[in-house]
C-alpha cells in the first residue's frame, strides 16, 4: 500500500522586516547580546577580555548572533583631541592621573539579511532560504555542515557549531515575529540603537536621522547597506556609521561570488578557445613541415 505525504503549504508572504542599527546611540551595554542569548538559549562565550576592551565575545559566531564591537580610538602622537572627528572623551583613570582624550565607537553587529544573500546562493542543500518576512533563515534539519555558506558570506556572519557541525546565525527571532513580537535584541536595547520594523519604513527613518545629524554638525554620519553597492545588494539589516566601514570590521566593498560567475565563465571559454586555436595552428604548421 502506497503512503502519500502531504507537503505543507508555505506561509503567505509578509512585509519584509529588518533592523536599523544607529551606532551613534549605542552605549555598549551589551543588553542585546544578553537578550539574544537568553531567548535563543545560546551558551556563554566566557570572560576572555580582548586587550583593554570590555568586549568578551570578539566576533559573531555559532553561539553569538549579536556582537557589540568596542572600537577604541586615541589621537595619534602630536594630534589634538577633535582632529579626525575624535571627540573630547576622557579615556583613563577617574582621578585624571593617566589616560588621554579619545573616543569609543560601539556597534551592535548582526546578520545583514542581504536581499541577495551569497550564503543562500552557495548552499547546495537548500537549507538556507528566505522566510515569509524575507529574512535569511537556516533550516537546521537540512544543513549538512558543508561550510560553503561560511566562505561565501563577506561579513563573517555564519559559523559552524562545535557540537553539531551545523551552521548557526541570527534568525531575526523568527519565532517571535510569527507571534507579532519584536526580536529580543531590539526589545532589550535601552537607547533604541537597534530598531526593528518594516524595511522601507526603517530606511526612511534612517535617512531622516542622517539629515538630523548633519544639521547638528556631524557631517561624518552615513548609512551602510541602505542601497545596493556595486555587485552587492542592499541589506535588510543596515547601519548608521560615523567612520569608515573597516573601522567597524565591515568590508568597504562586499563581494558576491555569484555576481562574477558569468564573467568568469565567459573568460574561461575565451581562454579555452584561444588554447584550442593555438594548438590547431601548431598542428597545422607541424603537418606542413612534415
Amino acid at each position: 500500500m502506497l503512503t502519500f505525504f502531504k507537503t505543507a503549504e508555505a506561509p503567505p508572504p509578509q512585509t519584509p522586516t529588518g533592523f536599523f542599527t544607529d551606532t551613534t546611540l549605542c552605549i555598549g551595554c551589551k543588553a542585546c547580546e544578553v537578550a539574544c542569548k537568553q531567548w535563543n538559549q545560546l551558551p556563554s562565550d566566557g570572560l576572555n577580555w580582548r586587550g583593554t576592551s570590555y568586549d568578551n565575545t570578539h566576533v559573531l559566531s555559532a553561539s553569538t548572533w549579536r556582537h557589540v564591537a568596542f572600537v577604541e580610538q586615541l589621537p595619534a602622537h602630536g594630534e589634538r583631541s577633535g582632529q579626525r572627528g575624535i571627540e573630547s572623551t576622557w579615556m583613563g583613570d577617574a582621578d585624571g592621573s593617566t589616560g588621554q582624550f579619545g573616543r569609543w565607537l560601539m556597534m551592535s553587529d548582526v546578520c545583514k539579511h542581504c536581499q541577495q544573500a551569497p550564503c543562500e546562493e552557495a548552499c547546495p542543500t537548500g537549507a538556507i532560504l528566505y522566510n515569509e518576512f524575507h529574512n535569511v533563515y537556516v533550516q537546521q534539519d537540512i544543513c549538512n555542515g558543508c561550510g560553503y555558506c561560511v566562505s561565501a558570506c563577506p561579513f563573517g556572519v555564519l559559523d559552524r557549531g562545535e557540537e553539531d557541525g551545523r551552521v548557526h546565525k541570527c534568525t531575526l527571532c523568527y519565532d517571535r515575529q510569527k507571534d507579532g513580537m519584536t526580536p529580543a535584541c531590539a526589545k532589550a536595547c535601552p537607547t533604541e540603537s537597534i530598531q526593528f520594523g518594516p524595511v522601507e519604513e526603517l530606511r526612511e527613518r534612517a535617512r531622516r536621522r542622517v539629515e538630523e545629524l548633519h544639521r547638528r554638525g556631524d557631517s561624518t554620519a552615513y548609512l551602510y547597506g541602505d542601497q545596493p553597492a556595486g555587485e552587492y545588494s542592499a541589506l535588510n539589516a543596515f547601519f548608521l556609521l560615523t567612520d569608515t566601514p573597516q573601522t567597524y570590521n565591515l568590508p568597504q566593498a562586499p563581494r558576491r561570488p555569484n555576481a562574477r560567475l558569468l564573467p568568469n565563465y565567459l573568460l574561461g571559454l575565451a581562454g579555452t578557445a584561444l588554447m584550442l586555436g593555438v594548438a590547431a595552428l601548431s598542428m597545422h604548421r607541424a603537418g606542413r613541415a612534415a
